[in-house]
């Protein structure tokens, strides 16, 4: 006797469901992008106790007929794709086939919609159809969904609380919301406003909407091209770091994604604007063909593959460092948000050619040809009369504008990462020897790992011996290290090298090597230096390529305009 069989259609709808469904949130992202692929340009979404009780989504799309209705919960059943090729071309969110009847196997569900005449209403409960009759509905859709899980309860144990779900739920419209700007979109839970967008089609306006006038203020627009990828969008100048990755928000041809490359090359173009364990905000759409992209390779349609990845991490890259590099000033103490100055900037993203003589941020031209950056033009038109030492960490500076405070580790390190970061680069290499070699005993682990990369060692100018067991000794290296600080400045780099893991990125690691040497070799805090020192600290970080932060992302100086200061005492009431 056989023993496989043909599972029925809703025990195949019930296993699907537990992919495609796995929160509130899920039944949300699937309901709200068929909304958007039916053309809407308003979704409202109404939740009853974060979406445990009910979930409704109205739009005003295109709607469907009688027959469409029934057809939606049928599986595979979609609009949107119809041939083996239209897989490599998909432009819609949706197309799978497998969202409505699966949401359908697993809650009760009355599906109401037009097309401008006679509407459809249909009522489900476990997949089964308990009703189906006329509506009056106008054009569009409504939907509602309740009872979620109430027939598969190890799902249903696992939903979260009411906060968790509607948190869930309103982290992914704020996506999708900076994803179509032109739609306007409604979050409310338990008839309470949780979030509303204009549609107004204008990406920062937007992000005004979502984040409010502090993030948007400091948004950078960004525009590029290759001959493969067309990005745009606004990244945050590094004062408004958050503490979490789930402000890295990119879209594909206008749909939400999640990838690591991406999110890493992003991530990187922050490298010595930010500390370790911060994170920006971003929000970049990334146009492609179709055929680029593969978005087939799991139901939710979030993760993708893309193909030529290198060449969209590159224009990522390049493109975020450029703006970062260009908006870097030096910030006011007094934090001033000038409502009238937003509405200005509230442009249409196909404008930002026009914002470029304000903004000061290039864009890649076609071709991937980029404009030479302004060096530090603020920074170098500075003339700066030293005052003192207070607190023997802040360098107080003064000129006709006003005071300049400047921590002494943070530009000292500024210095020192920049003089390594050269002196890595250079292809020859000056080199000394030692009058007293510096022995180094490593763990034996340590030992074959060194030994494994020793010709990265050498590469930098040292030279070195076997000496005993798990034991180097250096016996030159090169004159770039700080005097008086090379043994210790040696044992930093051993460390380094000890600790690769992956793919060796010299560029990463030259990087790696300047930031530990300029911290570990800066004057610290609260060590009191002299004004020559200081006249010469001032000096050279006016030669820096960047002198407004250290290496880890931190300010090296501040400024508090006559204006400010007259203010805060109360000489200037306006």
């Amino acid at each position: 006797m056989s023993v496989i069989k043909v599972m029925s259609e809703n025990l195949a709808n019930k296993i699907a469901a537990g992919e495609v469904v796995e929160k509130c949130a899920s039944v949300v992202k699937e309901l709200v992008e068929n909304s958007i692929d039916a053309k809407s340009t308003e979704i409202k979404v109404h939740l009853v106790k974060g979406g445990l009780d009910s979930i409704s989504v109205i739009d005003n799309g295109i709607g469907m007929d009688e027959e469409d209705c029934h057809n939606a919960f049928l599986r595979h059943a979609t609009s949107k794709i119809f041939k083996d090729d239209d897989l490599f071309f998909i432009n819609t969110l949706g197309f799978r086939g497998e969202a409505l009847p699966s949401i359908a196997s697993v809650s009760e569900v009355e599906l109401e919609s037009s097309q401008g005449d006679v509407g459809s209403y249909i009522h489900l409960k476990g997949g089964k159809i308990l009703e189906q009759k006329p509506s009056g509905r106008g054009k569009g859709t409504k939907i509602t969904i309740t009872n979620l899980f109430y027939n598969t309860p190890a799902r249903l144990k696992y939903l979260k609380s009411e906060n968790t779900e509607l948190a869930n739920t309103s982290s992914f419209l704020e996506k999708l919301s900076l994803a179509r700007p032109d739609i306007a979109f409604t979050l409310t839970n338990n008839d309470n406003p949780v979030l509303k967008t204009s549609g107004s089609n204008n990406l920062l306006k937007a992000i005004h909407e979502i984040y409010g006038l502090n993030v948007s203020s400091k948004m950078l627009p960004i525009k590029a091209l290759n001959d493969d990828f067309e990005i745009s969008g606004y990244v945050c100048k590094p004062e408004i770091l958050k503490s979490s990755r789930n402000h890295l928000i990119t879209f594909i041809n206008g749909r939400v994604v999640r990838n690591n490359e991406i999110n890493k090359a992003i991530n990187d173009a922050y490298y010595t604007y930010k500390p370790d364990g911060k994170y920006p905000i971003v929000v970049i759409n990334i146009e492609t063909d179709p055929t680029l992209v593969d978005v087939n390779i799991h139901p939710t349609k979030q993760d993708v593959k893309l193909s030529k990845m290198n060449s969209l991490t590159t224009l990522l890259y390049d493109t975020i460092k450029n703006a970062l590099y260009e908006s870097l000033l030096i910030p006011d103490a007094i934090k001033k948000e000038d409502v009238k100055d937003l509405n200005k900037a509230f442009v249409p993203l196909e404008k930002t050619e026009d914002l470029k003589e304000d903004t000061g941020v290039q864009t890649t031209m076609d071709f991937g040809e980029t404009k030479e950056p302004v060096k530090n033009e603020e920074f170098k038109s500075l003339v700066l009369y030293p005052v003192g030492l207070c607190l023997g960490t802040y360098i107080v500076c003064e000129n006709d504008e006003g005071i300049y405070l400047l921590d002494q580790h943070a530009a000292q390190e500024r210095v020192n990462y920049e003089h390594y970061l050269k002196n890595l680069a250079e292809d020859q290499i000056m080199v000394t020897d030692m009058l007293v070699p510096i022995t180094i005993e490593l763990r034996e682990s340590e030992y074959l790992e060194f030994m494994a990369h020793q010709n990265i060692f050498t590469n930098m100018g040292f030279k070195f011996e076997e000496f005993g067991i798990n034991t180097i000794i250096v016996k030159s290296h090169p004159t770039w290290l700080r005097r008086g600080m090379e043994e210790e400045s040696i044992r930093k780099i051993v460390d380094l090298i000890i600790g690769l893991k992956g793919d060796f990125d010299p560029l990463k690691f030259r990087e790696n090597v300047a930031i530990t040497l300029a911290c570990k070799m800066a004057i610290k805090a609260n060590e009191h230096i002299s004004m020559l020192e200081i006249e010469g600290l001032l000096k050279n970080l006016v030669k820096c390529d960047n002198p407004y932060n250290c290496p880890h992302g931190r300010p090296t100086i501040i400024k508090f305009s006559i204006y400010d200061l007259e203010k805060m005492f109360k000489r200037a009431m306006n």
